[in-house]
């Protein structure tokens, strides 16, 4: 432990950085709100941004090994999806070389759909992950750790399945936190965009990515504008990440310009490119609904509508196949009710534009649901999990005596 007591954390995660990365994100602002919890958690990034080569990431995760041995953690956090490794599987070679007194602790942020390597028939991997050997996805991290956390439900039936532990549920907390703006914000974001104070305005929040359902939402505008001629749409958020990367962002970028002129709504659309939150959360304010109509459905796991939930903003969204019972539908969101589907989305941004009442009562559900869902919250949680391992009382301490 450092000098006071407090539990040193040496937090290991990707190399992408917040503005491209939703693991990113989460690290930076995990690490500053455990530091207001008193845990002092020290990041440590494995490989660089954009490194996809065997030749990268074998050193990469060498030298994260030896850098966390350096720190003489109270414990080591690893914060896995496969993604922000760039699909490598040698960052699950971690355990063996990290510090034996330390426990490991994993949290998963994307778990139950790959392999590494991905050609090995399922039933081959079961009898090596429930003798905890070996993970299909995270090699030997969920085998090796004392504690593995989840951010919702369905990883955690996952890995019960898997390995037969029960995973620590930890929610997600919003990308984005209310920065205060209100009425205030609307108005000047409205004035810098030409607006009147009660044209209707919706906002998309996120990466944009293909499979975030913006390309139907740029194909609804055409039916939304025709009873809403000053309708306009505001795409908030970059286009470049780690699982797009630059040039395909900069294609799919053009694709949906592309789509806005031939539908006629060239004018209506702004894509605002990736912003500060400050920013973001004026743009929030201004809005009058949010639409999120992810190809793949939406849950409490995703960041960016526990950040428009945050805002009191009344959301539409798509409902996956396997709905969450943490978001109460028709109650704290609005259904689309279909994904992929245009018509859908206008017929349910539609009436909720047209329905002043119900959008006041969505927004007082939404800002209940997110207050569960903050920060000091999720720092709470963890401070209570590393206490559990190396608190005080604990046979690690004893190092330190």
């Amino acid at each position: 432990m450092t000098e006071g007591g407090r539990i040193r954390v040496a937090m290991v995660h990707g190399p992408g950085p917040a503005d491209r990365d939703g693991v990113g994100d989460y690290v930076e602002r995990l690490v500053g709100a455990l530091g207001e919890a008193g845990i002092e958690a020290v990041r440590v990034p494995v490989g660089s941004p954009g490194a996809r080569s065997l030749r990268h990431w074998l050193p990469a995760t060498l030298d994260a090994a030896r850098r966390v041995r350096r720190l003489r953690p109270d414990v080591v956090h690893v914060q896995f999806a496969p993604s922000a490794y760039r699909f490598s599987g040698l960052p699950g070679l971690l355990p063996p070389l990290l510090p034996s007194g330390a426990p490991l602790v994993t949290t998963l942020h994307e778990y139950g759909w790959w392999a590494a390597p991905g050609w090995v028939p399922g039933p081959v991997w079961r009898p090596l992950e429930r003798a905890r050997l070996w993970d299909r996805e995270t090699g030997r991290l969920v085998p090796a750790s004392a504690l593995v956390v989840v951010t919702n439900a369905s990883h955690a039936r996952q890995v019960r399945s898997r390995v037969g532990t029960a995973p620590v549920e930890v929610p997600l907390a919003p990308n984005v936190v209310d920065h205060g703006g209100g009425r205030q914000a609307r108005v000047r974001v409205r004035d810098t965009l030409g607006m009147g104070r009660d044209d209707p305005l919706l906002a998309f929040f996120g990466f944009v990515h293909p499979v975030k359902g913006v390309r139907q939402l740029v194909e609804a505008l055409p039916a939304l504008r025709a009873a809403r001629p000053r309708l306009r749409l505001l795409v908030v958020g970059g286009f470049t990440s780690q699982a797009l990367p630059e040039a395909e962002a900069r294609a799919f970028r053009a694709e949906l310009g592309a789509l806005a002129a031939r539908h006629g709504v060239a004018d209506a659309v702004t894509f605002t490119g990736h912003l500060p939150a400050a920013r973001v959360s004026d743009l929030l304010h201004a809005a009058d609904v949010g639409v999120l109509p992810f190809t793949a459905g939406v849950t409490t796991k995703s960041g960016a509508l526990l950040t428009m939930l945050a805002h009191g903003l009344p959301t539409a969204v798509t409902v996956p196949d396997e709905p969450d019972p943490g978001l109460p539908l028709a109650e704290a969101v609005a259904v689309i009710g279909a994904r992929r589907d245009p018509a859908a989305i206008a017929d349910a941004v539609g009436p909720l534009l047209s329905d002043p009442g119900a959008r006041r009562r969505l927004g007082v559900a939404a800002r209940r649901l997110a207050a569960r869902h903050s920060w000091s919250r999720v720092a709470s949680a963890h401070r209570a999990l590393y206490e559990t391992l190396a608190g005080p009382g604990r046979p690690l301490d004893r190092r330190d005596a």
